[in-house]
């Protein structure tokens, strides 16, 4: 439920205050208590390329003041050049589909043609004037990374589509290269 002080249509999805939580580099990234969801028993945790996260905190910054909504897409922790000590199956997110891709046949047909069939599970948003909360009016995947200034690693979380933190790993390897056949 919203408070008094909420603006209308800024209602979070989860209210608890974020608490530190580490990555698998070591660094630190804001994460609540109830951050871990339980798939199966095991903690969930969301796999990103350090140069992706980069990235995407370099063009949140350029954008600011205003917001960011691109669809990121993950490659198969089996694909890199070097061994990650992931299972090959797990999605390690290293690309990003801009939102514009697609917009004017996606306005016509309501399709969106911008991201290829099968990608875009996950999503990179931001607050430049906070939360670092998902609100209802943001759009939802099934993961969304979301950022706040000042644009660091330690303001960007992950989320799953009801609101509840989940554990962030940067990874610190390339993606693999891709060629046009």
């Amino acid at each position: 439920m919203p408070d008094d002080t909420t603006a209308p249509g800024d209602e979070h999805l989860s209210g608890a205050e974020p608490t530190p939580d580490r990555t698998t580099d070591g660094e630190t990234v804001d994460s609540d208590s109830g951050s871990e969801v339980e798939v199966e028993g095991e903690r969930r945790r969301i796999h990103v390329t350090r140069g992706l996260v980069d990235l995407l905190l370099d063009m949140a910054e350029d954008a600011e003041p205003s917001s960011m909504n691109l669809v990121l897409a993950p490659t198969p922790a089996g694909e890199f050049d070097a061994e990650l000590g992931l299972d090959p199956e797990t999605p390690v997110l290293t690309h990003f589909y801009m939102a514009e891709a697609g917009q004017s046949v996606s306005a016509v047909f309501g399709m969106d043609l911008g991201t290829p069939a099968g990608r875009g599970r996950a999503r990179f948003l931001t607050h430049p004037q906070g939360p670092l909360e998902l609100t209802e009016r943001d759009d939802l995947a099934a993961v969304v990374l979301l950022a706040v200034p000042p644009w660091e690693r330690r303001t960007l979380a992950a989320f799953d589509r009801a609101g509840r933190k989940l554990e962030l790993a940067v990874v610190d390897a390339e993606p693999p290269r891709e060629e046009l056949d």
